[in-house]
């Protein structure tokens, strides 16, 4: 069967991330049986971690606060979550599958496709964000 997506409660969902005045800064988009519907949403990037489990396959929305002495801005990060154990099957699908939640998520600073919980560390991905954000002031000093 092919997926779909809801995209109305997806779409709320990632609005609400992308509201500055809002606490939530991610939110997870899952399989419920063949449609990807929002799951879990939150202020803390470490419980987001917690989603990401060996055998899940998500997609997910998150704010970064980035920048350097002379501006921060929100940043925000696709990221497909891949476990270890999910089957190859759903990996391939996964693939495709991302292109429906693209038809929502449609802004974003960089996209990261991650197995390895280690990649899903704050520091590296606003590492990557930093990178693909142009200048970089940290160096000057006032």
């Amino acid at each position: 069967m092919a997926t779909k997506i809801d995209k109305e409660a997806c779409r709320t969902a990632y609005n609400l991330v992308r509201d500055d005045s809002s606490a939530v800064i991610w939110v997870t988009f899952k399989y419920d049986g063949s449609t990807i519907v929002p799951g879990e949403q939150g202020a803390e990037y470490q419980d987001f971690i917690q989603q990401c489990t060996d055998d899940v396959r998500l997609f997910a929305f998150v704010r970064f606060t980035t920048g350097d002495a002379m501006s921060k801005r929100s940043k925000f990060a696709l990221i497909t979550w891949i476990g270890e154990n999910v089957s190859g099957l759903q990996r391939a699908k996964t693939g495709t599958d991302k292109t429906l939640v693209k038809e929502v998520v449609q802004n974003f600073a960089k996209e990261f496709v991650i197995s390895d919980r280690k990649e899903l560390e704050e520091d590296f991905i606003k590492s990557e964000l930093k990178k693909a954000g142009g200048a970089n002031y940290d160096a000057q000093t006032e």
